[in-house]
């Protein structure tokens, strides 16, 4: 019986072992084959293998006409400005919903969820009309404040919970010794809530970084865009400017997620909300 039970349970890895290398496959079977297409020169069906390699993609792509390092840094650009701006907004509007009994808190924060409420391309139609006719559509200014109206939604919600997480016995402590509200906020309560801020600020960043259909309507074809870049060469059937221009982005998102983790801890996760 414990020879047959062995058994069995050896033959109950092979179900989970198909299903293991399935989903592993799905996963990084497309990151393979970008990878692939990053240094390929001619591949066509049906090789299973490109059948020449080389990086003439990479000079086209880097190459002044390219249109990638000015891409590359309007996206930067614009994913640093919508972070300090959600911030700033989220910092003050977090500790108030963290530390105040507001009236309605929950629709509050359900509000701020309106922008991923509705289809963006219709919302996204509109803005743009009301940016050309301000003078906004087609700067750098126009398309931060599209990025910061989704990028609130993370920064508005995850500095709640880091402020929620922070008990007030320790402000209390602070201001009962003569420590102002101000410096209580400065020298006890923003290095506490530090690394949630953080990670809000890593999800805003990624969230601006990969942001297309916003970049689209008001920035095109004034503010150039990695993702704007990425959608013309894969609409043109040029997989290898799409593919190096996917690891263009790919790169930050995949060193910022790592930050995530470190950061983001789950006793702050599980305050979202509250």
């Amino acid at each position: 019986m414990r020879a047959s039970s062995r058994f069995f349970a050896a033959l109950w890895w092979v179900p989970r072992g198909i299903v293991f290398g399935l989903l592993a496959f799905a996963i990084f079977g497309p990151l393979f084959n970008m990878l692939l297409w990053t240094v390929t020169e001619k591949w066509y069906f049906p090789h299973a293998l490109p059948l020449e390699y080389g990086f003439s993609g990479w000079r086209k792509v880097f190459a002044p006409r390219g249109g990638a390092l000015e891409s590359l840094g309007n996206s930067l650009i614009v994913a640093m400005l919508t972070v300090l701006v959600s911030l700033a907004l989220a910092i003050p509007a977090g500790y108030a919903l963290a530390r105040l009994k507001l009236p309605l808190r929950g629709l509050i924060l359900l509000a701020f969820l309106m922008p991923q409420a509705f289809p963006n391309l219709t919302v996204y139609v509109n803005v743009a009309r009301i940016f050309y006719e301000i003078g906004l559509n087609g700067t750098i200014a126009g398309v931060v404040l599209v990025h910061v109206s989704h990028g609130l939604v993370y920064a508005v919600w995850i500095a709640t919970a880091a402020f929620s997480a922070i008990e007030p016995e320790l402000e209390q402590a602070a201001r009962s010794i003569g420590a102002g509200a101000l410096r209580t906020f400065r020298d006890i309560t923003l290095p506490l809530a530090a690394p949630g801020l953080l990670a809000s600020a890593i999800f805003v960043f990624l969230e601006s970084l990969d942001e297309f259909t916003g970049s689209y309507f008001v920035g095109a074809p004034d503010v150039n865009m990695l993702p704007l870049l990425l959608y013309s060469a894969g609409s043109g059937g040029n997989y290898q400017i799409a593919s190096i221009t996917a690891l263009l982005l790919l790169i930050p998102s995949l060193v910022f997620m790592l930050l995530v983790e470190r950061f983001l801890k789950a006793d702050v996760l599980s305050r979202v909300g509250r």
